[in-house]
């Protein structure tokens, strides 16, 4: 009797020690995702600028397709615009003149990778020379090193995160999708970007788009009417003493 009351009792003490151990390391996972959520993370991609000013930024993915880009630039002139423009590498090599016009409007240049790779499918080594590749050839233009990353397709994992951190960069998505590459007409676009844009928004757009320039001076027009500042990204987003929530939102520390 006493042999098996103490086998009982080693028996719940052992679960015991289980489910303690279960219990705390719930809590631990918990609070480390908690104090994660709530500080938040500035190792992420910036979606939206937390910012009580109305400011908004347009940037546009040049991947392919050069026959719109005097028509966005003429646009953007007529209404004292400056936007930020994500070049592709290779894009850059078929378009050097369009690269230096760019440059010469004042609009802010960023990194859209060398081809266009998802580098969460790359390795560490082949990712660092489609940033670096890219940076390479928009400086022998401009003569300035860029500063913001997209990465193609919206894709971007831990490694290129760092990598693009270790190579000076910030990494840049958006909280507003024109949804320009359907080719659902100007009306759908104006709507969708007017509609969803808030202070401190980021609007993708693709320069390949058809008709972009069209729908893009009366988006412009809409915006100064309800009162917004359009600015280049870089001009929008925080430099220092900062963190990126759950969400994307950067935010003063």
């Amino acid at each position: 009797m006493n042999s098996r009351f103490k086998k009982t009792k080693s028996l719940m003490s052992s679960m015991f020690f289980v489910v303690l151990m279960l219990v705390l390391l719930f809590l631990l996972i918990y609070g480390i995702r908690y104090f994660c959520y709530k500080q938040g993370d500035a190792n992420m991609p910036i979606y939206k600028v937390d910012t009580n000013e109305k400011k908004v930024a347009l940037s546009f993915d040049v991947a392919w397709g050069s026959d719109n880009i005097d028509g966005i630039l003429q646009t953007l002139d007529q209404h004292d615009i400056k936007a930020t423009f994500f070049l592709v590498g290779s894009w850059v090599d078929d378009n050097e003149e369009l690269v230096k016009k760019i440059h010469k409007a004042g609009h802010e240049i960023g990194n859209h990778s060398n081809t266009h790779a998802n580098t969460k499918e790359l390795s560490e080594q082949s990712t660092v020379k489609e940033i670096q590749i890219t940076s390479d050839k928009i400086s022998k233009i401009t003569g300035e090193k860029t500063t913001l990353y997209r990465p193609p397709f919206g894709e971007v994992d831990t490694k290129t995160l760092d990598i693009c951190k270790s190579l000076g960069y910030q990494v840049v998505k958006w909280d507003v999708d024109s949804m320009d590459w359907k080719e659902l007409g100007p009306n759908h676009v104006i709507e969708r970007v007017v509609k969803n844009s808030q202070p401190g928004s980021i609007v993708l757009f693709h320069a390949s788009s058809n008709n972009v320039e069209n729908y893009l001076g009366t988006i412009i027009g809409k915006f100064k009417k309800d009162g917004y500042e359009i600015v280049p990204i870089s001009e929008m987003i925080y430099k220092e003493n900062f963190t990126i929530d759950s969400n994307g939102v950067q935010k003063i520390k």
